[in-house]
């Protein structure tokens, strides 16, 4: 059984290991011995470490999916449903310690972590909703001639989820996929496998029954074992888009479904008009958010015209933003190193520095960047094109709307897009033309709520459909379709 965990503060705090999760038992792998460590970015050490596994495993974990699947795909909708009722009311009653291993393993304040448990609670609810959402339709199509759908599981699936949401992300999947009678196996990013760890025993307390949830950890080799087995059904991904399109192209070469969502490079446009305050809170609030970790942060500022008193606002509010308080560390030196190294190449390509977040710390140890933003930045800049992961914004001014558009669809991600302004007309026509799955009015981060889908366009995106929502759900399940006929009919028709 997994502890509780007992933090109740940023003060550093150790873990058990991360291990797997097979059958209902937690175990090391059969044949590897390696492990890595859980680094706590806060303070740059360890709090625990994680096994990293092989095929061996991923052939138990299916094995054990295998079996459970075989019973809980019997159960009744609303039976399976009521398993996450109760996740739910576990989840509930466990929020803060969920928040503060957040908080620990992935380095968010504890107001972010807290409020990614609150959209995961808001996933597995919409999980509960589906007995409702999913009931078939029928309809005679022809006399005494009756057509309706069925939702069926597809088997065994699994999930590979990022370390900047490590209980969101898994639940963007899991309550679709198990509600639809599936059975589950989840391979938590190695840097982010404590969270998953409590998930899976209140998954227990829940009731749900043994070998229908299983956890591999590990890295790499655990991806495309999963990739590649053949009696994995369905693969749901989220990360960068190199390794998106990888695994998308391995598993659709195996015949499985899968989903795999990418990076960003999210734009947001301000125009003259726009509300200062308004913007201001919106626009810091997106680029400094999780650190700016996250594929919904807003990346580029689109400054239209003469702009400078709402840039003047937001560059204020955000010098004020204090490391450790107001925002979290980043996630480690590498990703500090790579950050650094698209303000330093903007500086030296001739961007100006309104605020600098190098050298910024929020403790004497760990893994820190401040807010900064680049003026003056232009589209051919690397921090204007690629994805920087970090609390960054550049701003790039335009002499309009029609050219703020132009940069935003030549960029080759599709994820999100916002527009900042008081006018209706100009809200509509933004929205009608920038190339992005998700965008927003005054609303620097349009993460679509239940039951609205999740899910980019372009390079963001590889696969059908949507991760969250009814999307969600017709992934991971397939439509049977019934024709039936019980009596013969006086008259005839084609279908006769």
């Amino acid at each position: 059984m997994i502890p509780a965990f007992s933090a109740k503060s940023y003060d550093f705090a150790e873990f058990i290991p991360a291990r797997n999760y097979i059958g209902g038992s937690w175990g090391d792998p059969k044949t590897s011995k390696a492990t890595l460590e859980v680094l706590n970015p806060r303070w740059g050490k360890p709090m625990s470490k994680v096994v990293m596994s092989a095929r061996e495993d991923v052939d138990a974990a299916v094995a054990s999916g295998k079996e459970g699947f075989a019973k809980w795909r019997e159960w009744p909708i609303r039976e399976r449903a009521h398993v996450l009722y109760k996740l739910r009311e576990l989840m509930m009653k466990n929020i803060d310690e969920l928040s503060w291993l957040v908080c620990h393993e992935n380095g968010k304040i504890f107001s972010e972590a807290k409020a990614e448990v609150e959209k995961g609670i808001e996933c597995v609810e919409y999980g509960c909703s589906l007995p409702n959402l999913a009931a078939g339709n029928q309809l005679e199509v022809s006399r005494g001639v009756a057509c309706e759908v069925v939702y069926e599981p597809l088997g065994v699936v699994a999930g590979v989820t990022p370390f900047n949401f490590p209980l969101m992300v898994p639940l963007w999947m899991m309550p679709q996929a198990l509600v639809g009678g599936n059975a589950f196996i989840l391979k938590p990013s190695e840097q982010v496998p404590l969270s998953s760890m409590r998930l899976a025993e209140l998954l227990k307390e829940a009731g749900l029954p043994t070998g229908v949830f299983n956890i591999v950890q590990g890295g790499r080799d655990v991806v495309e074992a999963l990739c590649d087995h053949p009696d994995i059904k369905a693969l749901g991904f989220v990360g960068s888009t190199k390794v998106a399109k990888a695994v998308y192209g391995r598993a659709s070469m195996e015949g499985k479904r899968a989903l795999c969502l990418g990076g960003a490079k999210n734009h947001l446009i301000v125009v003259p008009d726009a509300d200062v305050e308004l913007t201001a809170e919106n626009v810091v609030a997106s680029f400094t958010g999780c650190a700016g970790q996250r594929c919904m942060a807003a990346s580029v500022l689109l400054a239209v015209g003469k702009v400078d008193h709402i840039l003047d606002a937001i560059r204020q509010r955000a010098a004020k933003l204090v490391t450790g308080t107001d925002m979290g560390p980043i996630t480690n030196q590498a990703s500090v190193e790579r950050i650094l190294g698209y303000i330093d190449g903007a500086e030296k390509a001739g961007a100006k520095i309104v605020l600098d977040g190098r050298g910024t710390k929020g403790t004497d140890g760990g893994y820190w960047v401040g807010p900064t933003i680049l003026d003056n930045v232009t589209p051919e800049m690397a921090a204007a094109k690629e994805e920087i992961f970090g609390p960054v914004l550049s701003v790039i001014r335009v002499p309009n709307v029609d050219r703020a558009i132009e940069i935003e669809n030549r960029n080759p991600y599709g994820n999100a897009s916002s527009i900042y302004t008081t006018s209706g007309d100009v809200a509509r026509r933004v929205m009608e033309r920038v190339d992005a799955g998700m965008c927003g009015v005054n609303i620097g981060v349009p993460v679509p709520r239940e039951p609205f889908g999740f899910g980019g366009w372009n390079d963001s995106a590889f696969g059908h459909g949507n991760m969250t929502g009814w999307d969600g759900y017709r992934f991971w399940t397939r439509q049977r379709k019934i024709t039936s006929k019980w009596a013969l009919q006086k008259d005839t028709t084609w279908m006769s």
